[in-house]
């Protein structure tokens, strides 16, 4: 007899609060087979606390939560028949908050003992969806009035990153970004850029002005000399083809350097 899956939800805003909270997902009975018969349930203690956990945030909100408790809420889903709080402390120990926790790579998330596929999975669908919901309120929109909700966005995307990603954001005659692409991942402190294949792609896009985005994982959004250098070709290279770079912003752990405000540009 084949078995029955549970459709994914169709409002594309529900897919987060499931992560959250702990509801059903497709997939669910795969990851955590349901205990044996005559197997022990959980210890109604914990089911209270889950049950508490889940009224708090629905009521009050995260900003009621302490970033333990918010991850609490994604490894529920994950580990759904043991404490997961020694498990969320942990993840704290090692990366410091929520947000770093998330969006920390795989690979060291799996160095944190207790965290398995199942662990880093959810944690990944927390951070994708945080991505999508930053995006969608810029992209199609024109940029320069909505500054703060890019700027919010390009943070998310990159602001807690342990190594340099380089990004570009295409705008059309109207100044609305039509493309955000990932030119280059580098190091811990370099990431190598080329204004050639920059302009080439702005012509393949149709776009009319650039902003150039990248991150310092240090958290000093101080430029380089290698950074002014850098930007000072590609929009040299812009120019010629009537193309405008309107700003390059380093993003740092807890602010941002913006080339044009700095008067570097």
């Amino acid at each position: 007899m084949r078995r029955r899956r549970t459709a994914p939800p169709t409002d594309l805003a529900e897919a987060p609060l499931l992560a959250l909270t702990g509801g059903p997902a497709p997939g669910d009975a795969d990851e955590v087979p349901p205990p044996r018969a005559g197997a022990p349930a959980p210890p109604s203690y914990l089911a209270d606390h889950r049950k508490r956990l889940r009224g708090r945030f629905l009521r009050a909100g995260a900003t009621a939560l302490e970033d333990y408790e918010l991850l609490e809420l994604v490894l529920f889903r994950a580990i759904p028949r043991r404490d997961v709080k020694p498990l969320a402390r942990a993840l704290l120990d090692a990366f410091g908050d929520f947000n770093h926790a998330i969006s920390a790579p795989a690979a060291r998330l799996a160095e944190v003992p207790g965290v398995g596929e199942a662990v880093i999975c959810e944690l990944k669908i927390v951070e994708a969806a945080a991505h999508r919901l930053a995006q969608a309120r810029v992209l199609g929109a024109e940029v320069l009035s909505s500054w703060d909700a890019l700027m919010s966005y390009c943070k998310t995307s990159m602001a807690h990153r342990d190594t340099e990603q380089f990004r570009v954001l295409y705008l059309d005659r109207k100044n609305v970004l039509i493309a955000d692409e990932a030119q280059a991942r580098g190091t811990v402190d370099h990431v190598p850029v080329y204004p050639r294949e920059v302009v080439k792609r702005a012509l393949e896009l149709g776009a009319s002005a650039l902003i150039l985005v990248h991150n310092h994982p240090s958290g000093d959004p101080a430029p380089s000399q290698a950074d002014i250098s850098m930007t000072q070709r590609v929009a040299d290279a812009a120019e010629a083809l009537g193309i405008v770079l309107h700003d390059h912003v380093i993003v740092g752990k807890e602010r941002d350097t913006s080339f044009r405000s700095a008067g570097l540009l």
